[in-house]
């Protein structure tokens, strides 16, 4: 297994872990090591495609295994912001956001029986970035008050909430908003491969 296919793997132990933090209230700082391991999932993910293609480490294994990765990690963070009050993720957006990656994913399967890969698209890209912005930063919102002085900086407050609650919630219109529109290009692109079973 080369090293991109590697920090793709890794990415499943650190989800693994991020949960456990996330939910470990015993835990000190258990927001603050949450956003710390997601932060290392997301930069897996950075580095991964980064080194395979500058080192044509390409292979079908990281085309399949690497979206996937992405989205056990993100979708496991939006799952669990929506036990969180705070971080104004509502149920319906992760319906949106875990719908749009079943049916991505589906299709991707769909390709792989008839020998085909899909690989991942501009748009994808965007919305995976605008989804991880968004996880870091609702993370920050729910970490900040750890962090003593230091936090302080992210709960200045500006028409009764912190800036890094509207920071969030930018980011998290935006996420939904590319999301739909992402997947809707994506399954409209690649609509041969499904009409052909119709």
């Amino acid at each position: 297994m080369n090293l991109p296919n590697k920090l793709t793997v890794s990415r499943f132990a650190l989800t693994a872990a991020f949960l456990v933090a996330f939910f470990w209230e015993g835990l000190a700082f258990n927001a603050t090591v949450a956003l710390v391991l997601f932060c290392l999932g997301g930069i897996t993910d950075l580095l991964d495609g980064i080194i395979a293609r500058r080192r044509n480490l390409i292979t079908n294994f990281g085309v399949l295994m690497d979206p996937l990765a992405d989205k056990i990690l993100v979708c496991s963070a939006f799952i669990s912001f929506v036990e969180r009050h705070e971080t104004g993720v509502e149920a319906w957006m992760v319906v949106v956001i875990v719908g749009r990656e079943l049916a991505i994913t589906g299709l991707r399967l769909l390709a792989a029986s008839k020998n085909q890969v899909l690989a991942a698209e501009r748009f994808g890209k965007h919305k995976t970035i605008s989804q991880i912005t968004t996880a870091i930063s609702i993370l920050v919102l729910l970490a900040y008050p750890q962090w003593g002085g230091f936090g302080k900086l992210f709960g200045f407050v500006v028409a009764g909430h912190p800036w890094v609650w509207w920071f969030a919630g930018f980011w998290k219109w935006l996420a939904v908003g590319l999301t739909i529109f992402s997947g809707a290009m994506y399954l409209w692109r690649n609509r041969a491969v499904y009409l052909d079973e119709m």
